[in-house]
């Protein structure tokens, strides 16, 4: 057993925190010999141990002397969701504000050596297509898709996009370029809104400058206080690449395969494990319950609004939160013993957490006659993007794994629980479809890619509007998009447990568990229609008896109008259709009478 002095010697910050003797832990943390980084033998920073613990006035301390807000422990949980835990507003406020401080800290100091690794390495034009695919068959019928239009000239980066993000009711869809400059050792990023043809500016400035910018409204705290933490990853320590096989059996082959142009190794990466966790302990009886009638994807892709909403997460009653953070009452001699088993139990609140794991099979496409470098030219722009794009953030983790040798023209990656990625890289240089202000020149044995300036500058006839961190655009901070978009999906799949089930049509937009086995996803389109139609045919024809249907009657009337509507228009679309060949019919007949 561990003694007193142990701790004190060994763990210093630590001990402090765990007695919340703030005063005190305020002198030592300005000390430079005590590491305030250094994690304990359960994987906890001081500024971790103090957030579970609970510890407000310890939490502040350390927090004023910049310690880490982004770090997580060993199960994967960051300083938020644990603050977020405990159900103390007060404590989750200030660990936002200084989160959010720190990221965009650590933002600016970032870009400008990533437009320097840019500078150094040759010019380039690519489009990355970014297509979403769902096993879901409403979900894949509405996913989006979107190309990124990727221009690079010496230090000067800018992207175009027109898939901005996703809200409660649908995609976000815009015309916008992100252009980033390199200026005397800083960096200046542009916001350029081709719809509205405004531009809004953001100089990387010190973070002193920004304070008054991250302190979190009070909707904030009190909608991560009511819902469900929710975090997905993907557990890339059991993943392996292996080429895919083609041919018949007898006769196999490694797979190749060309895409745009370039000729392709395929590989597949099996053991991709997506997880989810999902923690529940902070949230009263009433929140479980209106957790698990939230609004689905399905009603959020649809646009249809929920009948009788119900309060604002702000006006939601919350009962008193539970000051014991430490019910197991686990000594300080126990919990720094690293041979003590503590048998499941912790500190904190006793943990109720939903994991599902679910394996997918990512697909590689890699050409070793590539005009771009994966590390030199496209890594740079993948951590620009990720900074802002969850999405990017995931496609960074899964290329900076150790990839068999290529350039990635394609890849196929999973996001969330039944959203994949599939991001295509193509029209390099603009050789394949001619992009203005992009031109090329032969050289020898090879093709130098040529930029015009004015691709990086604002332009003359758009109205320049402050500074884009300021004037209420939306932060680089994709994590409240990123958390709504996962606990919607999570919404729609309750207790589906892997992806050998799949939720049904009306299962999924009444958050119902699956009640069959997994239809194969070829046949999706012919299970929307099965279900769709079913449904008209009950809107439309009501029970002999005067009686409303069962199944009718759970829908949303919203719902039943879209389905008519829907209906309607394939109607007209086929009478168009119809029309068109009896004109063409009765053309072609007039031309042989008159031969």
């Amino acid at each position: 057993m561990v003694t007193e002095d142990y701790i004190k010697t060994e763990y210093p910050l630590h001990w402090l925190v765990w007695k919340n003797e703030h005063k005190l832990l305020e002198k030592l943390v300005k000390d430079k010999k005590n590491d305030k980084e250094k994690v304990d033998n359960r994987g906890r920073t001081p500024l971790m141990l103090a957030v579970t613990l609970g510890h407000l006035e310890s939490t502040r301390a350390l927090l004023n002397h910049e310690a880490n807000v982004n770090c997580e422990n060993k199960d994967g949980w960051n300083v938020v969701q644990e603050a977020v835990a405990t159900g103390d507003p007060e404590l989750l406020h200030i660990v936002l504000e200084r989160r959010d401080l720190q990221r965009y800290t650590s933002r600016m100091a970032g870009i400008p050596d990533l437009l320097q690794k840019l500078k150094e390495a040759p010019d380039f034009y690519v489009e990355m297509k970014w297509e979403f695919t769902s096993w879901v068959p409403l979900v894949s019928r509405m996913c989006p898709s979107d190309t990124y239009k990727v221009y690079k000239q010496g230090s000067n980066v800018r992207i175009d996009t027109t898939l901005l993000g996703f809200d409660h009711a649908s995609w976000q869809r815009g015309n916008r370029s992100y252009v980033f400059q390199s200026q005397n050792g800083g960096a200046t990023m542009m916001e350029i809104d081709h719809d509205l043809r405004q531009v809004y500016c953001e100089e990387m400035r010190s973070a002193d400058d920004t304070l008054g910018i991250w302190l979190p409204n009070e909707e904030t705290v009190s909608q991560r206080l009511t819902n469900p933490i929710v975090t997905t990853f993907v557990d890339t320590e059991k993943i392996s690449f292996e080429r895919n096989k083609a041919g018949i059996w007898g006769w196999r082959s490694d797979k190749n395969e060309t895409v745009n142009g370039y000729e392709c190794k395929v590989f597949g990466a099996s053991n991709v494990e997506l997880v989810t966790k999902t923690r529940s302990e902070h949230l009263t009886e009433y929140d479980k319950a209106r957790s698990k009638t939230l609004r689905t994807p399905l009603q959020n892709f649809l646009g249809i609004a929920e009948v009788g909403a119900s309060q604002s997460s702000a006006e939601i009653p919350k009962e008193e939160f539970s000051k014991n953070t430490n019910p197991c009452n686990i000594t300080p001699e126990e919990y720094f013993d690293t041979s003590v088993d503590l048998e499941n139990r912790d500190i904190g609140r006793p943990k109720e957490v939903n994991v599902k794991i679910q394996k997918f099979k990512a697909n590689l496409w890699l050409c070793e006659e590539y005009p771009l470098s994966l590390p030199e030219q496209i890594l740079p722009i993948v951590d620009l993007m990720a900074i802002s794009s969850s999405h990017f953030a995931k496609l960074k983790d899964f290329i900076q794994m150790q990839l068999p040798s290529g350039f990635p023209v394609k890849i196929e990656i999973p996001l969330f629980h039944v959203l994949n990625a599939r991001i295509t890289f193509g029209n390099i240089f603009g050789m394949d479809t001619p992009v203005d202000k992009v031109s090329t020149l032969q050289e020898d044995d090879r093709v130098t890619c040529i930029l015009e300036e004015s691709l990086f500058q604002c332009p003359p006839s758009y109205i320049q509007i402050g500074n884009a961190g300021t004037d209420g655009r939306r932060q680089f901070n994709n994590e409240e998009e990123d958390d709504l978009l996962q606990f919607a999906i999570q919404q729609s799949l309750i207790e589906s447990g892997t992806e050998k089930e799949e939720v049904d049509i009306w299962e999924a937009l009444r958050g119902q568990k699956p009640s069959r086995p997994e239809t194969p996803v070829n046949f999706e389109e012919r299970e929307l229609q099965k279900a769709i139609q079913a449904s008209l045919e009950q809107y439309q024809s009501p029970p002999s008896d005067g009686t409303e249907s069962p199944n009718t009657a759970e829908l949303d009337y919203d719902l039943q109008m879209a389905l008519l509507i829907s209906k309607k228009e394939r109607d007209k679309e086929e009478q168009n259709r119809l029309d068109e060949e009896k004109m063409l019919k009765e053309a072609l007949e007039l031309s042989l009478m008159e031969k």
